[in-house]
């Protein structure tokens, strides 16, 4: 059995996909047990790993976990609806023309729409880190991101390179399907 370390770093390689790692005794760990591989200076997730990983990131059914988390997520759906309606209109106007961000009142109107959404988010988010450690730190996530995009750093609304808002919002997205072992076609 390996230490939790191990497993919050798998949890990270999951949601993120590739992440840029030092050598460590964590990441010699996973490499030894095959449930990560190397892609360069990164790790990616290994079939092995996405197996072990399901099973570690699945609350207890039945339990007063999983309930938590299935109140949040049942409370995040019809917000993320709302989310992907947000990140497509700050990329793409009426009329379907890309967003070139040359019409700071259309960004604004967007921006506050992101705002709005944010702070109705937040409690439900806040809600089930209070219970679930791992959860614990996305409410402070997409609040920084929100924050970068407010002070005129447009990046961070929907860049996939960094934890800008969306990205955060689809790992957050990515943790209740997997604390819930859902999957995203069993969504409608």
């Amino acid at each position: 059995m390996l230490p939790g370390e191990c497993y919050l770093l798998l949890h990270e390689v999951r949601l993120r996909g590739l992440v840029e790692v030092e050598e460590s005794e964590t990441v010699v760990q996973l490499l030894d047990a095959g449930w990560v591989k190397r892609v360069r200076s990164s790790v990616a997730i290994s079939p092995e790993g996405r197996d072990v990983h399901k099973t570690w990131a699945r609350l207890e059914q039945g339990s007063d976990t999983e309930a938590v988390a299935q109140r949040g997520y049942e409370r995040f759906l019809p917000l993320n609806t709302e989310l992907i309606r947000i990140c497509h209109d700050w990329q793409v106007q009426p009329g379907n023309v890309p967003n070139e961000h040359k019409d700071a009142r259309y960004d604004w109107e967007v921006i506050d729409r992101l705002r709005t959404l944010d702070e109705r988010a937040a409690p439900v988010v806040r809600r089930v880190g209070r219970d679930i450690e791992r959860f614990d730190g996305y409410a402070s996530r997409l609040r920084s991101a929100l924050k970068r995009v407010e002070d005129g750093d447009q990046e961070w609304f929907t860049s996939p390179r960094i934890d800008s808002y969306h990205t955060v919002w689809m790992q957050l997205h990515e943790d209740l399907l997997l604390a819930l072992g859902l999957e995203r076609t069993d969504e409608t």
